[in-house]
């Protein structure tokens, strides 16, 4: 048997069914998602205990102290609401606000003069956030429904 972009081929170098590859993607949503999980609990819970080494970060970056609890907060809230079942629209705003944190923190890294290679690396949490919203399952996703017909008077 071979392989093809790590998906198992059959003797007839078809590709495996259907399901296994909705397999591969919900374990592929679930690694990015937890990775990025992990890495903003860890920075909320260090903004929210206001822990010396992040605050003196801060401090560094020209920002207030409360700023930590704005950023910690808003973290924290995100990674439940990323977590928690459905709430398809709240997630689209926890993507969306991540996304911007980590715009936001690639920019003060490299606007403190910590280096272009450091200002790129909450660019991996980006990136995990990426393709956590990419393969997301559609019981996570924000659906609209759209009525059968539409009437247009005029």
């Amino acid at each position: 048997m071979g392989c093809f972009f790590g998906l198992p081929l059959h003797e007839s170098n078809q590709l495996v069914s259907a399901e296994a590859i909705v397999k591969r993607t919900i374990i592929g949503y679930w690694i990015a998602t937890v990775f990025a999980v992990v890495v903003m609990t860890i920075s909320g819970v260090l903004a929210v205990g206001h822990m010396p080494g992040f605050m003196d970060r801060i401090a560094r970056f020209g920002y207030p102290p409360y700023f930590a609890n704005l950023l910690g907060v808003g973290k924290l809230t995100g990674v439940v609401v990323l977590l928690a079942p459905r709430s398809g629209r709240l997630k689209e705003w926890a993507y969306a606000a991540f996304g911007i944190v980590v715009i936001s923190a690639c920019y003060t890294h490299y606007e403190s003069g910590d280096g272009l290679l450091r200002a790129l690396e909450p660019m991996v949490t980006g990136i995990a956030l990426a393709i956590s919203y990419a393969l997301r399952p559609a019981s996570r996703r924000f659906t609209v429904a759209v009525p059968s017909e539409v009437r247009v008077s005029g």
